[in-house]
């Protein structure tokens, strides 16, 4: 793909990504007026008079109309102010930095062992249909996906953390600091998202290999004698090659919502920890800024996808 066919694929991509990321912060923002309670009430006390939590709400412009009060929580944004937190003050941005390389290092690990697991399982099931080891391979996929995230990260935490001593049950270390301790810690966490990842990722390979394998373009290559390596290598995976590379982008897009559970088990400071704390305690500000680096995110995670796509398949970019 040449220098025109990606900023093509940038350009198109970047204009679906405004009316999305409104969309997105406008819903949330909606939704957190419908939760029961009234932050003024609760950042004032219990016992504070009427004239307290009016002040508090002039304050914090809560006492202006809706469309007005996220109008302006988007033109801020628009110039990298995310406000504070209300019941902090500490800044959203500064919330967000701190927090997202945790959740980054978790997803990051847990898209790598999908990847390094699923891939050379679904390539041994497809090469081998039908076979013990094809049986094999789809079964433990239907079980990848069965189990709940939430319930493999609390056997991990049961079976490796408190009874093997093995890992660290909760926490995390900075990367920053020590990368090795920084692993060390997101491995049960890694584990725990990347189970249904490698399911996927290999139930998705054998399918897409099969059907190539099966193909008359295949049947002819192994009449004129190439050797089953040689098609396997370069003309099997070579084209999965776009289907894998969606299917990475929406594991890792799947993998970022399910930290939220995931962080909670391991007590760790992510930014899936930071949103429902927020969200509990309807702390808006923070709330939106997590749900705007979450959607920023997804767009930038799919249009790499979308890149690379094309670099493997030109005709993706036209």
């Amino acid at each position: 793909m040449g220098s025109h066919g990606a900023l093509k694929v940038v350009g198109r991509r970047l204009l679906q990504a405004a009316p999305v990321i409104v969309l997105a912060t406008f819903i949330v923002f909606a939704l957190l007026k419908l939760l029961p309670g009234d932050v003024a009430v609760t950042l004032a006390g219990d016992n504070a008079s009427e004239e307290r939590i009016a002040e508090i709400r002039r304050v914090y412009g809560l006492d202006r109309p809706f469309l007005a009060q996220y109008g302006a929580w988007l033109w801020n944004a628009l110039h990298f102010d995310l406000s504070r937190s209300l019941l902090s003050g500490e800044q959203v941005l500064t919330s967000i930095l701190r927090c997202f390389p945790n959740t980054l290092l978790i997803v990051g690990m847990a898209l790598t062992l999908a990847l390094a697991t699923g891939i050379p399982l679904g390539v041994a099931a497809a090469t081998r249909p039908d076979s013990f080891i094809d049986r094999t391979v789809m079964a433990i996929a239907s079980l990848g996906i069965a189990v709940p995230n939430f319930w493999l990260a609390m056997i991990l935490v049961s079976v490796f953390a408190l009874k093997w001593n093995l890992f660290p049950a909760t926490g995390t270390t900075a990367f920053s600091k020590s990368p090795t301790d920084a692993i060390y810690h997101a491995t049960l966490p890694a584990l725990a998202l990347a189970a249904g990842g490698m399911a996927e990722v290999a139930r998705q390979v054998r399918g897409s290999l099969l059907d190539i394998l099966s193909s008359q373009h295949v049947r002819t290559l192994h009449a004129k004698g190439l050797s089953p390596q040689i098609i396997l290598w370069k003309h099997g995976l070579k084209n999965v090659g776009v289907n894998l590379l969606t299917v990475t982008s929406l594991l890792a897009n799947r993998m970022l919502a399910a930290t939220v559970v995931v962080e909670a088990v391991f007590a760790i400071p992510g930014m899936g920890n930071l949103i429902v704390h927020a969200a509990i305690q309807r702390d808006f500000p923070v709330v939106q800024g997590v749900v705007l680096a979450m959607v920023i995110v997804v767009i930038l995670v799919n249009l790499i996808a979308d890149l690379l796509c094309a670099v493997v398949d030109p005709r993706v970019g036209r």
